[in-house]
């Protein structure tokens, strides 16, 4: 059971984290709906459309800035209970400030895994059916990357041919054991092209050996032919990138995909690492909050703490994208871009623990 002050600290962090939650939530529809109406105004849509966009789009922009509303939650935590003196009242009842950080870090630790395991699996689906109509309403819906069982499937659109392509899996910027069938816009089949290697490094595509059939009649006469596509190694990467509009058990199932196909699957990886190690995060960031106010002079204005917890919040966000960025480039190894910049997160706070009893 919880004791009294236990309660009390983990109804007021609550109420923090949900009114932090509210204003960042307001500024991203606030931000997103001027977006939106952008995106769509040259477009035919209803007038209600970028607003329900916008609203789709909020939960997983949300998700995204938890950790730092764990971080500024946390800060205005105790900058109440400074300016109430509460903190002498906690102490002549025999608590010191590592209980308070105690009760705070399992709040958050809780509300991280929930997050997790409830919010971020509904956060992405309302972000696959966002995406999914605004596909309709760009140029891009006229193509198609998905990657199964069998191999990676393209269709692409050049010109007055529509093309469907299949390939057993990628190495380095080549597609491997492809075949390319090339249909009219009545999706009558005017040829078919099979290649054992092709280099899609450029749009312009190289065809090495290729195998053409064209009204029953195969002709295998050219050492390579070029074929010009609106596909090439970077565009196919970029369409494989969104994974915010995946839950977990689509990701898993993506990456064992990937692995069959023999694409690599360190972005997915790294994901799913994130996606595991946010409720840690979120506790690091109340910890580290914990410390900073400690630490604080406790007569510092709330526009004060505010900018800290935001410069704060700014510094440590850009050290997990340079991170992250140096796994997904192949630089370092995944499970290390999640966990180096949480191991340094970590000595920090280690050192300001030393004497925070003190203070």
């Amino acid at each position: 059971m919880f004791k009294i002050y236990e309660k009390y600290i983990i109804k007021k962090f609550i109420e923090k984290f949900l009114i932090i939650t509210s204003i960042f939530l307001s500024l991203s529809i606030i931000l997103g709906v001027f977006e939106e109406i952008s995106f769509f105004k040259d477009a035919e849509a209803s007038f209600f459309l970028p607003y329900l966009m916008t609203l789709l789009n909020a939960p997983i922009t949300l998700f995204e800035i938890f950790p730092f509303i764990f971080l500024i939650s946390t800060q205005f935590v105790f900058y109440e209970i400074f300016k109430k003196d509460e903190l002498i009242i906690l102490k002549i009842n025999g608590l010191n400030n590592l209980k308070i950080i105690k009760t705070l870090l399992i709040s958050s630790l809780t509300l991280g895994i929930l997050m997790i395991v409830l919010y971020y699996n509904f956060a992405s689906k309302l972000k696959f059916i966002y995406t999914d109509v605004k596909n309709q309403f760009t140029n891009d819906n006229k193509y198609l990357a998905v990657v199964n069982d069998s191999g990676l499937w393209l269709k692409d659109e050049v010109e007055d041919s529509i093309l469907i392509v299949k390939s057993k899996y990628i190495k380095d910027n080549f597609l491997i054991e492809v075949i390319i069938n090339e249909f009219n816009r009545n999706f009558d089949l005017r040829r078919t092209i099979q290649s054992d290697k092709v280099d899609i490094s450029k749009k312009n595509w190289i065809l090495f050996d290729p195998k053409v059939t064209e009204n029953n009649v195969s002709n295998n006469n050219n050492s390579q032919i070029y074929f010009q596509t609106n596909f090439n190694e970077e565009k196919i990467n970029n369409l494989f990138s969104n994974f915010s509009t995946l839950n977990l058990i689509e990701l898993f199932s993506l990456k064992e995909d990937y692995e069959a196909l023999g694409y690599s699957s360190d972005e997915v990886m790294i994901h799913l690492l994130k996606l595991f190690s946010t409720p840690f995060f979120y506790a690091l960031m109340t910890i580290l909050s914990c410390v900073i106010m400690f630490n604080v002079n406790k007569n510092k204005s709330l526009f004060f703490h505010v900018i800290l917890g935001i410069f704060i919040s700014v510094m440590i966000y850009y050290l997990k994208f340079i991170f992250v960025s140096l796994g997904n480039a192949g630089v370092i190894p995944a499970s290390i871009s999640i966990f180096l910049p949480i191991i340094f997160i970590t000595l920090a706070i280690s050192i300001g623990l030393v004497r925070v009893n003190e203070k």
